[in-house]
């Protein structure tokens, strides 16, 4: 019989084939608990990955997700014909023969900008119900401050009857989520990891050291963890905001904020952001620290300040777009808007299909007739707005005064200019919140040009 991960020693651990006598479940099949999955699998451990949408875990099964580099795609493929990860939409099947539960299910933001626990809650809730005793269980969302100590930890004993450091093991290790990562720099990251008990603490530490080439950083302060992790998410949105003030500033400059950008980066690492009309990565996740900071009556000016320039940038795409198309002698009002890319990739900036439906509606709001299309999504991941989803690039273009790139999947960075223009009713424009087309080229195909932050057209 297999000893505990609760207790099992670094040595007991330290090859594949020892890992693969454990069993992973995997709780939230976003990008994070897909990423994590397949870091798991690599290392040799038995994989299970669990999501309330039947939808997301029959693609899995195939060794399908939207999000995913070919490099990491090409993983969950292998994984899952060996049959090394599985997934299922049975949580509590699931918790029942694992011995790791990696929980990354995100933390909803309701309308009033308030972080919803329910879903974590009723998750802890099912979990809790089958953990088995010598378990291990990490928390790699981010959760406010305090949650993980609190509401987790006495969701998960108050229904397991089991107790934190004596029967089974409770860590918090967040996930980072970065753009144009592959998996040498996933696994190239320094990753936090927290318990307030020794035991929790050597348990999670010597099971996430087979997923990392780095030492980690412990901490027997779990709030201090979780206060880290939203210090960085904050800093990351704060610098956005610099780069999405900037990139408007050089629209009325007649400047060009990527040539810009790279003239700045090239002596130093990275100082200035791409800007971002949406950033999938953080665009709620700063809500989690601005609440905890709000309820101590505790002002964060310049992180309150960032979230509302950040989101403003979505109603100045609409605001280039209805410049777009004046400049082809058309308005909004009863404009076809093609919107290009719904699905986020790692190596985008674009927005997750939340953000698609905002703008979507914002468009309708003003009396356009919108399109979507993207070429890692079926119609029946499409939700309420699959009416407007479209099999083909050609079919949601066709008869369009407007093309707006949302994600810089591959095939939007090789349009076709001279095929769309026999599809398209023409004057017509083309938006490009990503900056993976050239403005030059496309004016010089006689199309309207309009991009955030690349103030160079001349139309």
């Amino acid at each position: 019989m297999s000893i505990s991960l609760m207790q099992a020693k670094p040595e007991e651990i330290d090859t594949s084939e020892k890992r693969g006598k454990y069993t992973v479940s995997v709780i939230g099949c976003g990008q994070t608990g897909i990423l994590a999955a397949i870091l798991f699998a690599d290392a040799g451990f038995k994989v299970m990955c669990v999501d309330a949408d039947q939808t997301v875990v029959n693609n899995i099964a195939k060794g399908k997700a939207p999000f995913l580099r070919s490099e990491m795609e090409s993983k969950l493929k292998n994984h899952a014909k060996t049959g090394r990860l599985g997934a299922t939409s049975d949580v509590k099947e699931a918790v029942s023969q694992s011995d790791l539960i990696a929980i990354t299910i995100p933390v909803k933001i309701d309308e009033k900008k308030k972080a919803d626990y329910s879903e974590l809650e009723n998750t802890c809730k099912r979990i809790g119900s089958s953990l088995r005793r010598g378990s291990v269980v990490i928390v790699m969302s981010l959760t406010g401050i305090g949650v993980t100590e609190g509401l987790i930890k006495e969701t998960l004993e108050n229904t397991s009857g089991l107790k934190v450091g004596t029967d089974f093991s409770l860590a918090y290790s967040p996930s980072r989520t970065l753009h144009g990562q592959t998996l040498e720099t996933i696994i190239s990251q320094q990753r936090i990891v927290a318990a307030t008990d020794k035991t929790s603490l050597n348990a999670a530490s010597n099971i996430l050291q087979s997923i990392t080439k780095k030492d980690l950083s412990k901490t027997e302060n779990m709030k201090t963890a979780e206060a880290s992790a939203l210090f960085e998410v904050l800093h990351q949105d704060v610098n956005v905001a610099v780069a999405n003030e900037l990139a408007v500033l050089c629209e009325k400059l007649g400047v060009d904020y990527l040539e810009a950008q790279k003239l700045v980066n090239a002596d130093t690492v990275n100082l200035l952001s791409f800007p971002m009309f949406a950033n999938g990565n953080i665009q709620e996740e700063p809500y989690l620290l601005l609440e905890d900071a709000e309820s101590l009556n505790a002002k964060l000016r310049i992180p309150n300040a960032a979230r509302e320039i950040n989101e403003e940038i979505v109603k100045h795409a609409i605001d280039l777009t209805k410049d777009a198309l004046r400049n082809c002698g058309k308005t909004l009002r009863r404009a076809k808007v093609s919107l290009l890319g719904v699905s986020q990739t790692p190596n985008s900036k674009g927005p997750p299909k939340k953000m698609a439906k905002e703008i979507t509606e914002m468009l309708e709001a003003r009396g356009a007739k919108v399109t979507l299309y993207d070429p890692y999504l079926s119609e029946n991941e499409m939700g309420e707005m699959q009416p407007r989803f479209k099999k083909t690039l050609t079919e949601s273009v066709e008869g369009a005064d407007c093309i707006m790139i949302l994600t810089a999947h591959d095939q939007f960075k090789h349009l076709k200019l001279g095929k769309l223009k026999l599809v398209m009713k023409k004057p017509a424009a083309i938006v490009d919140l990503e900056g993976i087309v050239e403005p030059s080229k496309i004016e010089k195909e006689h199309f309207i040009y309009r991009g955030l932050g690349r103030g160079v057209w001349t139309k």
